[in-house]
């Protein structure tokens, strides 16, 4: 359906930026029931918030008039959780009403305090800002209240996790009681229940979709990994993939500076999003992703927040999400405005269960994939290669590129097969700028069932292994234990014996671990690299049969010590 009865600049803005109908969020605030009424509106990100409540205020702010008066004290204020949003909030606030004269001004953290006070003190008719800023400003008498007939608290929920509910209190409690108070967030927890009730008067609750559940433009996959090689899978899954950007997450500052630089170093083009940036930095970095020169974006939860990369095709979790709304929110970054995404969350093999329990609980389904292997990369560059090179035939060649092919063609040092060499040195010139992929361990699909919920099975002989630390070593089972899970990328149930001799340890082994464990504690990596592990015996051929169960596991102060 089209945009009902709308002031005609609005309309006009709307037919520019090609919006032919109302998105569900826009259509809902858009009815004749929400009309003057405080709004409690609950929809996914990326489903045209921001126009729905530029849409929503425009009554408030026009009073049935084309154009709206010479701008003085602000006549609407749009309250967001981070610098990022807010500034797109002020972008989109300013195209929708350029037509009817609207002056938008931006006051948020990070930026030149004195210039917002010259701004606001030269009028504005929209105020967007950060929670911090905006407060502040109101206290120092540079953002006048008194006039406002609408305020708006986009990402509310956001917001009251960013510790900001002192901040949104008193920014309410100096505005106009008789204002019209809109509150959007992406769900509906019980502190914004709280909030909703002390601040607004009968407010209109507006579900536009489920605050959890799966996006219906959003595929989501999951992978399992070695614990050591999340990096290496993250490099397999960019290269397989070849989104035109992507967003990988990380959980702290320090894994999103190692993972940019581990990316950076293989050859992406790759920018880093978190706390330790200035604002001019977050900038230059937002930018050279909207222009192209950057395809890769890694971040932590919250720099990422409010972002906004309409061509942005894949979301990778390198680090799982904290908790369901993390990973929604984290994945709502990507299939917007109807445009298809995929969110790939990178699952250490040991915390398969948990990864599980985590998609459950955010109501998504995920398609359980293997990590995609060098061989698999390479048979996918061999096939966009050759596409782009058909492409590029088909463009038709230029005449000083013809000139130059001739003179190749004409070269005596070209075998015989002249064609054929010209084109496999093309092909070599189209690879030569991709990063390499990586070699992966080898991950079951599904591993035994773990021993630890039921009594271990007496028929079931392990396979010995030795480890060159013993008690001279200090070697002690309260950190041994650990090591050995790490080190093979197995778990506790998966070794059973172990006798901590002089100058080593001998330990058992699960039979159908066995392969997998020695595999993995060839490539050793970190601090305890240097202690070596070898088998004691032949490795069994093939899985063992899962009857056989988990090695035998010693009685407390026997075996080990």
């Amino acid at each position: 359906m089209p945009f009902p009865a709308l002031p005609a600049p609005l309309l006009a803005a709307l037919t520019e930026r090609g919006y032919a109908e109302p998105t569900p969020v826009q259509e809902a605030v858009l009815k004749p029931g929400a009309e003057g009424r405080d709004l409690l509106v609950s929809a996914q990100t990326g489903s045209g918030k921001t126009v729905a409540y530029g849409l929503a205020m425009a009554q408030a702010l026009l009073g049935g008039e084309e154009h709206l008066p010479p701008p003085a004290a602000p006549l609407a204020l749009v309250v967001a959780p981070t610098r990022e949003l807010a500034l797109q909030v002020r972008t989109e606030l300013a195209w929708l009403y350029a037509g009817a004269g609207g002056r938008v001004v931006s006051c948020v953290g990070g930026m030149d305090p004195v210039a917002e006070r010259r701004a606001l003190a030269q009028g504005a008719h929209i105020v967007v800002g950060t929670p911090g800023r905006v407060r502040d400003h109101l206290e120092r008498g540079n953002l006048r209240p008194e006039a406002l007939r609408v305020v708006v608290l986009d990402e509310a929920d956001e917001m009251l996790d960013l510790g900001f509910r002192e901040e949104l209190e008193a920014i309410l409690e100096e505005t106009p009681a008789e204002r019209r108070t809109l509150l959007f967030s992406a769900t509906v927890p019980r502190p914004i229940e709280t909030l909703a009730k002390s601040y607004q008067r009968d407010a209109l609750r507006i579900a536009v979709s489920a605050p959890t559940g799966q996006h219906g433009d959003i595929a989501y996959r999951a992978t399992l990994v070695a614990p050591h090689e999340i990096e290496r899978a993250v490099v397999n899954l960019l290269r397989h993939e070849d989104p035109r950007l992507a967003m990988v997450f990380c959980a702290t500052r320090a894994s999103v500076a190692r993972l940019h630089a581990s990316l950076a170093e293989r050859g992406f083009s790759a920018v880093a999003l978190s706390g330790e940036l200035t604002q001019a930095e977050r900038t230059r970095a937002l930018q050279s992703l909207r222009d192209g020169h950057a395809r890769v974006c890694v971040a932590t939860d919250v720099a990422a927040r409010g972002i906004d990369l309409p061509e942005l095709g894949l979301v990778i979790h390198a680090e799982l999400p904290r908790d369901p709304e993390t990973l929604l929110h984290r994945s709502g970054r990507t299939g917007r405005a109807g445009r298809k995404g995929v969110s790939l969350l990178v699952v250490p093999h040991l915390r398969r269960r948990a990864a599980e329990r985590l998609l459950a609980a955010a109501r998504v389904r995920a398609e359980w994939v293997p990590a995609p292997s060098a061989e698999a990369i390479r048979a996918r560059d061999a096939e966009r290669i050759a596409a782009r090179a058909a492409a590029l035939v088909a463009e038709g060649p230029e005449e000083e590129d013809l000139a130059v092919a001739r003179r190749l063609l004409a070269e005596p040092a070209l075998p015989e097969d002249r064609a054929e060499a010209l084109a496999a040195a093309l092909v070599r010139v189209l690879r030569a700028p991709l990063p390499a992929p990586e070699e992966l361990s080898e991950i079951p699909e599904r591993a035994p069932p773990a021993a630890g919920r039921e009594r271990p099975r007496r028929d079931g002989e392990g396979v010995w292994f030795r480890a060159d630390v013993g008690r001279n070593g200090n070697a002690d089972p309260r950190w041994l234990l650990p090591f050995l899970c790490r080190r093979g990328h197995v778990t506790r149930q998966e070794i059973g014996r172990i006798r901590i001799l002089g100058r080593e340890t001998q330990f058992e082994v699960a039979p159908y671990a066995a392969a997998r464990f020695a595999a993995a504690a060839r490539r050793a990596e970190g601090e305890d690299a240097h202690i070596r592990i070898e088998p004691m015996q032949p490795l069994p051929r093939g899985p063992a049969p899962r009857r056989a169960g988990p090695p035998r596991r010693p009685r407390p102060g026997r075996e080990r010590g």
